[in-house]
């Protein structure tokens, strides 16, 4: 358990820079008026997209550097850093042109209508576009870092980064009188920051930097099937909105108080995932099949003690953080329908994301992809949308999210008794 608290806990610093971030952004844009900040939002939203594609390519490389790293191989494992550093960088490359030149459009079909919100947005969006490369780079080097063990380097850049766009955007925003544009720009400055940091990692490994296709081609099938898993998630969390929106203005509103909560605790279960990932990558790497069992076991434990301190931790937020959902009785009252659910929900969550970490970090990423698939459509999106005909309310919301963890919850232990994931070796 020290190991993976030695993983967890510097992986959870680093998912949680970005979200801090963020607020901190939010906050200085907030000043200059209703428009900057909406079209911050929206802007940011966009741009999500991008930060989104660069944690799968972290997910997938973690998994194959650490199999390498385990099988002894140190060389090879930071040889698949390399690769994905240029999938990474021509991935950058395509986002930031793609976002150059849709931009406005992009903006308007967000923001619903042309006007000056979506305009600022699109210029704030040409602006961070820059920053993909590096917003990529650095994503591909917290990945294969994290596959040999190294999590001290990733926390030392992305903490640096962060702190000199927490320090920029202000200044770039008020006293230099930049306005919105200052904080798109404090955003690529610390991306390419990011960026850079990890490259320079890679060279000091003094590995060959010549691109492999072949390797490449590898991650790409991997990256397929967590791109199309992530997009099963998508389906349902905006179904879930679609539907709490259909239930009045204060369903959606509890609902989106919870959600970003749940988000919230997604994140810091993701720390025990990622640890597992590299833990388990490596014991299968070094073909020690019993000990990728037991380091399973116990990652299993470590996500259910966790998932039970956070249904602890929401059960008390209810009582005690009421300015959250402001003077308004309404909303309150909705909250309290959904909330219990997602107290229920948390322990069989925390087994969840740590088994996830568990098969991802063996390699067995399609078996991921297919179970996303099956709870999605065979249980999550049949039960919102019956709430939503039998006017269940934002308690149906919350039933069909728990089915949704419950189905994964089934899969995933069910494919733990078994022996297809546990394979041996430097790849799979």
């Amino acid at each position: 358990m020290r190991r993976v608290a030695a993983l967890a806990l510097p992986a959870l610093v680093v998912l949680a820079a970005e979200p801090l971030y963020v607020l901190v952004d939010t906050a200085v844009v907030g000043h200059l008026g209703r428009e900057e900040l909406g079209s911050l939002a929206i802007g940011g939203q966009i741009m999500a997209l991008a930060v989104w594609l660069g944690n799968v390519l972290a997910y997938g490389t973690t998994g194959r550097a650490a199999r390498r790293f385990g099988a002894g191989q140190r060389g090879a494992a930071v040889a698949e850093g390399v690769q994905a550093s240029w999938l990474a960088f021509a991935g950058g490359v395509v986002i930031m042109v793609v976002l150059e030149v849709f931009a406005g459009p992009l903006t308007r079909a967000v923001a619903g209508s042309p006007g000056p919100v979506a305009d600022g947005a699109a210029d704030w969006l040409r602006i961070a576009a820059l920053g993909a490369p590096g917003l990529l780079l650095g994503t591909a080097g917290n990945g294969w870092m994290r596959g040999v063990q190294d999590t001290r380097r990733p926390l030392y850049y992305v903490l640096g980064a962060n702190a000199l766009s927490a320090v920029l955007c202000p200044l770039l925003v008020h006293p230099l009188g930049f306005g919105l544009a200052g904080s798109a720009i404090a955003n690529v400055v610390a991306q390419t920051a990011a960026g850079l940091l990890f490259v320079r990692a890679l060279l000091t490994e003094r590995v060959p930097l010549r691109p492999h296709l072949d390797v490449i081609r590898h991650q790409l099938v991997l990256g397929r099937d967590l791109l199309l898993r992530g997009a099963a998630f998508q389906a349902c969390f905006l179904s879930a909105s679609a539907v709490a929106a259909r239930f009045g203005t204060a369903s959606l509103a509890a609902h989106l108080i919870a959600i970003q909560l749940f988000f919230f605790t997604a994140l810091a279960l993701d720390a025990v995932a990622i640890a597992a990932q590299s833990l388990v990558g490596a014991a299968l790497g070094g073909e020690q099949v019993d000990e990728a069992r037991l380091l399973a076991r116990r990652i299993t434990a470590a996500g259910l003690v966790s998932g039970a301190v956070f249904a602890v931790l929401v059960a008390a937020a209810l009582a005690t953080v009421r300015p959250w959902f402001g003077a308004d009785d309404q909303v309150y009252a909705q909250a309290k329908t959904a909330w219990w659910w997602f107290v229920a929900m948390m322990p069989a969550a925390g087994v969840v994301f740590a088994l996830d970490g568990v098969f991802l970090g063996a390699g067995d990423v399609r078996y991921l992809r297919n179970l996303t698939f099956v709870s999605a459509l065979g249980g999550f999106l049949p039960g919102i949308w019956l709430a939503y005909l039998l006017d269940a309310g934002l308690r149906g919301v919350w039933v069909a999210l728990c089915l949704f963890i419950a189905l994964r919850l089934g899969g995933l232990l069910w494919r733990l008794t078994g022996d297809k994931w546990a394979v041996a070796g430097a790849v799979r």
